[in-house]
């Protein structure tokens, strides 16, 4: 007699959900048992890993555009975790040495480009230079003024509200690691503010999200930021009011 083929079976390579495990008795069969603990593992390590700020500084400088190193007001990666608050602002000496580079320039940045580790920091090590190589060149090309770009430990997505607000900068787009889930402990979030000053709420950013080889890859994820910034620098607003549809321009 012929087994019948599952029927998962081709559903399961079309997504890394967890779908048609089976079962032992009133449980899962060992081995999705143990894959679900590995990943949830590999989550809880890209939570808790630190950034390697000035090894990804030194990565970035080869794409043209000078690099820094600040730090948000949370101490370490405990505080970090246990205080959302004080990842969105700078400390001392990071929010001097900002205003001082920018202090009497004559010139003020476009654009402000901000790298922070967010609650992953192995997704802002993966994906932000592939991503970043992508966007630069064009953007560059096409006469965008942009600032330093600054690699921040310990940050949340506010965080670029500060830096853009001292850069002087029209727009910030805060390259930052979103929190991972079971099956994506490296995905990378953007978030895109005009007009950045400290206060602003969510609802006047711009999100895209899952960025990564196996969701949004990095070279389709600049595609679609460059999109974001060139009608937001159009419109003068990002948040409810901007619409993502570049999509539309592909079709």
């Amino acid at each position: 007699m012929v087994a019948e083929p599952d029927p998962w079976t081709r559903l399961r390579g079309l997504t890394p959900a967890r779908i048609g495990l089976g079962h032992a008795g009133g449980s899962i069969p060992t081995a999705a048992h143990l894959a679900f603990q590995l990943a949830h593992a590999r989550a809880r390590d890209a939570v808790h890993q630190r950034l390697d700020a000035a090894s990804l500084a030194l990565r970035l400088k080869s794409l043209g555009l000078g690099t820094t190193v600040l730090r948000s007001s949370a101490p370490d990666r405990a505080t970090f975790l246990q205080r959302p608050d004080l990842g969105r602002t700078l400390d001392s000496d990071s929010r001097e040495r900002l205003r001082s580079a920018f202090q009497g320039a004559s010139e003020r940045p476009e654009l402000c480009l901000v790298v922070a580790d967010g609650l992953s920091a192995r997704a802002a090590e993966r994906q932000a230079p592939p991503l970043l190589a992508a966007l630069i060149p064009p953007l560059t090309g096409a006469g965008w003024r942009i600032g330093s770009l600054p690699v921040v430990e310990h940050g949340r997505v506010a965080i670029g509200d500060e830096i853009g607000a001292l850069c002087g900068a029209s727009l910030v787009a805060v390259l930052i690691g979103e929190r991972p889930g079971l099956s994506s402990p490296d995905s990378l979030g953007i978030y895109v503010t005009w007009a950045p000053a400290v206060g602003r709420r969510d609802s006047d950013r711009n999100c895209i999200s899952n960025v990564r080889p196996e969701g949004l890859p990095p070279e389709l994820a600049a595609d679609r930021l460059r999109f974001l910034l060139s009608e937001a620098r159009r419109r003068r607003l990002t948040g409810v009011g901007l619409k993502d549809d570049s999509r539309l321009l592909r079709e």
